[in-house]
């Protein structure tokens, strides 16, 4: 994966890659493995207030609280959320097409790596038999850092094994939180567009996209900011 290797100068030399909604489509599934834990106890998990509960860095147990939960029972809940979300991980499609053409094209040109709080645990059960990985230099996953998106804690940590310039550096996200990660760390951030979470407000985004195959024409320098192609951004809402 060596930059040099390229026949058209990269403007972006380094690319941090969010995980989930990006390069799998996972969130759904996380949201009904919540949705199905809080159920067995009578709670119903209201997917619009998740979504924005998500984008601020809070998730599901915000809405067990406020239906009079206690830590014990949350832990429980958390517990069984983990293993009905693994069991979906196993069981569902999960896959987003063209992902693997796009990053064997951008790993010709430019470092690829993944920033993702997911847990390790349940990163290398959906990478078993998936060949995401081997594109990638390294990957950060919950356990490698303290503060999670949108704390800018994630992506400063994936500049600096990279040893890598802001200005050389692209995120590619699909959340606001993970947006306003990869803004506080100052480097600049291409959304793609994931029906899960498109309602967040993403207008500190340098780039809107609705595929990552429109990544090729950013990294080499021809794509346009805050759009795709003259593209007006995609539409707000579900």
């Amino acid at each position: 994966m060596d930059p040099g290797r390229s026949d058209w100068t990269s403007v972006k030399k380094y690319i941090l890659f969010d995980h989930d909604g990006v390069l799998v489509d996972t969130e759904p599934w996380y949201f009904k493995a919540g949705e199905r834990a809080l159920a067995d106890v009578g709670v119903v998990l209201d997917e619009a207030q998740y979504v924005r509960d998500m984008s601020q860095g809070l998730g599901t147990w915000v809405q067990a609280r406020a239906a009079g939960l206690d830590e014990p029972t949350i832990d429980m809940l958390r517990s069984a959320r983990d293993g009905y979300y693994q069991d979906y991980l196993r069981t569902q499609p999960i896959e987003i097409d063209g992902v693997l053409e796009v990053l064997a094209e951008l790993s010709r040109h430019a470092r690829l790596a993944i920033v993702t709080t997911s847990k390790r645990a349940d990163f290398d059960l959906i990478h078993e038999k998936r060949q995401i990985r081997a594109f990638m230099d390294f990957v950060l996953v919950r356990e490698d850092y303290e503060h999670a998106k949108p704390d800018p804690e994630p992506y400063l940590a994936g500049l600096r094994r990279f040893g890598a310039a802001r200005s050389e550096t692209l995120v590619v996200e699909d959340s606001a939180r993970g947006l306003r990660s990869a803004v506080a760390a100052g480097i600049d951030c291409a959304v793609v567009d994931n029906h899960f979470t498109r309602a967040g407000d993403f207008s500190a985004a340098r780039h809107r996209i609705e595929t990552l195959n429109e990544l090729i024409d950013i990294v080499r320098g021809s794509g346009s900011p805050r759009g795709t192609s003259g593209r007006a951004s995609p539409p707000h809402g579900r």
